[in-house]
Parts: structure tokens; C-alpha cells; sequence
């Protein structure tokens, strides 16, 4: 952490972070509605409250944000699961032919 406040260099560590939490949540997204459907709704949910209830318990700062953006895009990926079933129907993605 000193060398990042040192440096100037926390904000952009914060950044490119939150850049990839984004982006792993977006595959997440697809892959729990093509094997669950949004029935795994309320696991985004159980995570999202996880997250943002230890941001709020860690004093320090980059770790707290960290879990914030974690527990924010956990929230998030509720609406963008109802989405994807929506754009599963109309063939952009591909439908689990295993999965009634």
C-alpha cells in the first residue's frame, strides 16, 4: 500500500481493480443463466450483501472501495441476469437445451 500512495499510483490501481471486477462479473452473468436461468438470482444477491457489509467493516481504503465495486456489481448482475434471458430469447445467446 505505501508504494501505491507513494507513487500516486492507488487511484489507478482502484481503477484497472474495478475494471476487472466488471469484467469477470460479465461471464458470470452469462454462464449463470445458461446453466441456473435466473433462478440464481438471490446468490448475486447473498454475495452483493456479503461484500458491501465487509467494505464497510475494513478500515483500509483500497480494500474497502474494492469490496464496494465487488458488492455493487453483484447488485448489478441481478438486472443484467433478467437481461440475458431476455437476449437468450432472442437468439443472441445460445439457449441450454438441458435446462427446462
Amino acid at each position: 500500500m505505501e508504494f501505491l500512495t507513494q507513487y500516486n499510483l492507488l487511484g489507478l490501481a482502484i481503477g484497472v481493480s474495478t475494471f476487472l471486477i466488471i469484467g469477470l462479473f460479465h461471464p458470470l452473468v452469462i454462464k449463470g443463466e445458461y446453466y441456473f436461468g435466473v433462478k440464481c438470482w438471490w446468490a448475486f444477491l447473498l454475495i452483493g450483501i456479503a461484500a458491501v457489509a465487509a467494505s464497510i467493516m475494513v478500515a483500509d481504503l483500497f480494500w474497502s472501495i474494492l469490496l464496494a465495486v465487488w458488492g455493487a456489481s453483484s447488485f448489478w448482475s441481478i438486472g443484467e441476469l433478467f437481461e440475458q434471458r431476455k437476449r437468450v430469447e432472442k437468439g443472441w445467446f445460445p439457449k441450454n437445451p438441458k435446462r427446462q
